[in-house]
């Protein structure tokens, strides 16, 4: 079949590398055009997309990328995997207008359009399926064929990857299901048809809201077992030997990437808007993950004025990893970066350290490398803030006169404080 993917980004490109892969024709359509560029050159700017891969499926013939929309045309499958993004806290749907605009314009009788952007409840029926039928004159379900299947792209797990990791798919009629479920079986070990869309972009926000949920408890329990004089991550290792009616989560300096600080609020946000009222666990969530960060910088804080006598003002701190997760750039709405921005705003000299970021991402961070010059033992205190691979710990622990680790990966010692 002819594929488009709209949105070659961390979800995109590798649905549409896979789609060539396995015998389709792919159109990767993408409106930056510097992306665009990159892409036909070889150049994956995608971590989880090796460019040799990417160079090797362009050589083939079977995947082009494009940010030009005539060649969208005759397309059989188009998929929106576009940005739905936070605007003022409220959910911007801007990206997903856009795509379906622009697909009406090409969007042929027989052809199946399925929404994998994350997104509230009712937003394929309400908001892409008028677009669709207002720009192409078919109609739903009558015409053409129109799905949603979340996506569950986790970057950098090299074990759940696209292909072997379930996939939800739903359609508006029976019809659109099976068309949806044909092509996503095509690319993927296992598809798990849900009864309606809405309860399939439900599931997806759940999903996020789980875990977004589950991490402000501990990350709260953190907080009152500091208090106590208790050390939680005991507490937590004790609770996980229970094997059954226990999930085990950890504390941290707070919540990162697209989904978990977006996901549950774009559900809280439709409810109240939609119906007046208050999802008010997610709130409370959102509430206790947001302010992490803070106390993240309370706690350095108490530490440098207890054990040295001195203000965070002109401090020299270490503040090791600024990605969200370990061992990937992905940096984006990082608690990381957070910690660093209010350690700075309090006159604190901050040298980050990013092994996963020296050469790209936020170009605001001074990246330190291993070949500066610099010491561990320079620094008046080290924050652990992302655990990648490559840090030594080991090291860490014998050179630095104290650590913060905000992620419970070090062992406790007299200089080192685990969150």
């Amino acid at each position: 079949m002819h594929v488009c993917v709209l949105g070659q980004g961390y979800v995109g490109l590798p649905l549409a590398l896979r789609a060539a892969e396995t015998g389709h024709t792919v159109t990767g359509y993408e409106p930056d055009r510097n992306r665009c560029e990159s892409l036909a050159a070889g150049s994956s700017y995608i971590e989880d997309i090796d460019s040799a891969r990417l160079q090797q499926v362009l050589r083939s013939g079977a995947y082009t990328p494009s940010s030009d929309p005539k060649d969208l045309k005759g397309f059989d499958v188009a998929v929106i995997t576009v940005p739905t993004p936070l605007t003022d806290r409220a959910p911007d749907l801007t990206c997903v207008r856009d795509a379906g605009e622009v697909l009406a314009r090409w969007l042929e009788p027989g052809a199946t359009v399925v929404l994998e952007s994350t997104t509230h409840p009712g937003t394929t029926r309400d908001v892409l399926i008028p677009l669709l039928e207002e720009g192409s004159g078919l109609i739903a379900g009558r015409d053409f064929h129109v799905g949603f299947s979340p996506e569950r792209i986790d970057p950098g797990n090299a074990d759940w990857r696209l292909e072997n990791t379930p996939k939800i798919v739903a359609g508006l009629t029976d019809a659109c299901l099976l068309r949806v479920k044909d092509f996503y079986d095509s690319v993927t070990d296992v598809t798990v048809p849900a009864s309606g869309l809405e309860e399939a972009e439900l599931a997806k926000v759940f999903e996020n809201t789980y875990r977004h949920v589950n991490i402000a408890l501990v990350n709260e329990l953190s907080r009152m077992a500091h208090t106590l004089g208790v050390d939680v991550w005991h507490t937590l290792e004790l609770a996980a030997t229970k094997p059954f009616g226990f999930t085990k989560f950890l504390p941290g300096p707070g919540v990162g990437g697209h989904c978990l600080p977006i996901d549950p609020v774009y559900l809280s946000h439709h409810v109240k808007a939609r119906h007046g009222q208050t999802f008010r666990l997610i709130e409370l969530a959102q509430d206790i993950n947001e302010s992490q960060p803070d106390y993240v910088v309370r706690r350095l804080q108490d530490a440098l004025n207890r054990r040295f006598r001195r203000s965070v003002h002109g401090a020299r701190v270490l503040a090791l990893g600024a990605a969200y997760k370990p061992d990937t750039s992905d940096a984006r709405q990082s608690p990381a970066v957070q910690v660093i921005d209010r350690l700075r705003a309090m006159g604190a000299d901050v040298t980050v350290v990013d092994p996963f970021l020296a050469d790209g991402g936020r170009r605001d961070i001074p990246f330190a490398t291993s070949g500066s010059g610099m010491s561990v033992a320079d620094f008046d205190a080290v924050v652990l803030l992302t655990p990648h691979g490559e840090f030594d710990l080991t090291q860490l622990a014998a050179e630095a006169a104290y650590v913060l680790d905000t992620r419970g990966v070090m062992a406790p010692a007299p200089h080192v404080e685990r969150l």
